[in-house]
């Protein structure tokens, strides 16, 4: 690696810590600062962890849907923890992308869960839905809940987070990222 590239890679690197900052800190009232980290562009996109289909949930194109991904995350979301030094960062002219590990940290209450468990019982129950798979939902979501309790309230799940940057108006800025939590039970959604 030439010293160029070393140096751009450590630029990425600053980058994705001050990214890290921002979710370390998450202050509402450094929102709009905070968005400058990416590119300003309707073909920007953000892929959260419970998105499924474009346009839908937590797949976010455009910068006012990235800013609202990013103010729910810092409302509701747990502590996130980048590993910002073990990123694996590539750069190629003015593109680079880079893939690294995570952790996010929520402190769940139980009888919060409870209580949230039953509602979303009875709103399933009101649902225009065939019985068996209502069922299905019910106990599914249920089993986990439970499962998870049962271990405690402090819970930490691992993520992976990939982003391709781009050099823009001379910055390096986030164009594209995507969060994604490993799947090792049957998936969340399937398609028959």
């Amino acid at each position: 690696m030439n010293t160029n590239t070393v140096n751009e890679v450590n630029q990425v690197r600053a980058l994705l810590q001050k990214f890290q900052d921002g979710y370390f800190a998450r202050d509402p009232e450094n929102l709009d600062e905070f968005m400058q980290l990416f590119v300003q562009s309707d073909d920007l996109e953000i892929i959260g962890t419970n998105a499924v289909g474009v346009s839908e949930n937590e797949w976010c194109r455009g910068v006012e849907e990235a800013r609202e991904l990013v103010e729910s995350d810092w409302q509701y979301w747990g502590d996130v923890v980048y590993d910002v030094q073990g990123a694996h960062i590539f750069v190629r002219g003015d593109v680079a992308w880079l893939a690294t590990t995570a952790t996010v940290t929520d402190l769940i209450v139980a009888q919060e869960r409870y209580t949230g468990y039953v509602d979303y019982v009875k709103g399933v129950v009101e649902e225009d839905e065939d019985a068996k798979e209502k069922m299905l939902d019910i106990l599914l979501l249920g089993n986990e809940l439970l499962a998870g309790l049962l271990k405690g309230e402090a819970c930490t799940w691992p993520f992976r987070f990939t982003a391709v940057i781009v050099r823009d108006e001379g910055e390096w800025r986030f164009h594209q990222m995507q969060f994604s939590f490993p799947t090792t039970r049957t998936p969340d959604v399937q398609y028959n």
